[in-house]
């Protein structure tokens, strides 16, 4: 196995918890939110302004675009900081022992310019990404090819000297493909568990 140079961590879902169905389903019920979402992408609408697209401008032009839903759309912007909730503690907790082991630990994330101004003051440990690769300013998104290779050309480390976590497999599955070590995020101890088995952190420090 070839000797780690630096930790990228994904950041929806692995360091903060993104659930915009569970938001909807408490504040119209899950029935109308299966409706809406059969109705509308908002996801695909949402990977507009993970590539660059203004948040608000466009989350309102899909609210005047679907008259039946627009209060609802709205909220995706409006009510965006009550989606994007809480924080995977255990899993900020590995960031920072990670930093307090001198290990390197980025970002690499499909995230809005706006959306990520608003997540910053709430969420400290944004701040803490010796780099952070964010897609709104990059504008390319995971998971294509493009992003990853802008990672790798950013930090000059070789692709197998790079361990990265993300939920979701096909996001894993291109890093797989460029040769980067990879871990697929179901939970926290998980994760804690490869981070220790890479001897990247102690036992004690992976709590």
């Amino acid at each position: 196995m070839a000797n780690i140079q630096a930790v990228i961590f994904d950041i929806g879902n692995v360091l903060i918890e993104w659930q915009p169905e569970r938001f909807y389903d408490r504040v119209i019920g899950e029935e109308r939110r299966k409706a809406m979402f059969a109705a509308i992408d908002l996801h695909g609408i949402n990977d507009l302004v993970d590539r660059g697209h203004h948040f608000r401008d466009t989350i309102y032009a899909a609210a005047d675009e679907n008259p039946d839903w627009a209060a609802e759309v709205r909220m995706w912007h409006d009510n965006w900081s009550e989606m994007a909730t809480p924080a995977i503690d255990h899993s900020v907790r590995l960031l920072r022992a990670l930093r307090a082991a001198n290990v390197p630990v980025f970002a690499l994330s499909n995230f809005g310019v706006q959306t990520f101004e608003i997540a910053e003051p709430v969420y400290p440990f944004l701040r803490e990404f010796d780099r952070r690769y964010i897609s709104g300013h990059m504008q390319e998104v995971k998971p294509g090819h493009r992003i990853y290779e802008m990672v790798e050309q950013d930090c000059a480390i070789a692709p197998e000297g790079l361990l990265f976590v993300d939920d979701r497999a096909d996001n894993i599955a291109t890093a797989d493909a460029r040769g980067w070590q990879t871990h697929l995020f179901t939970g926290a101890q998980g994760w804690a568990d490869r981070l220790v088995a890479e001897n990247l952190l102690t036992q004690g420090a992976a709590q």
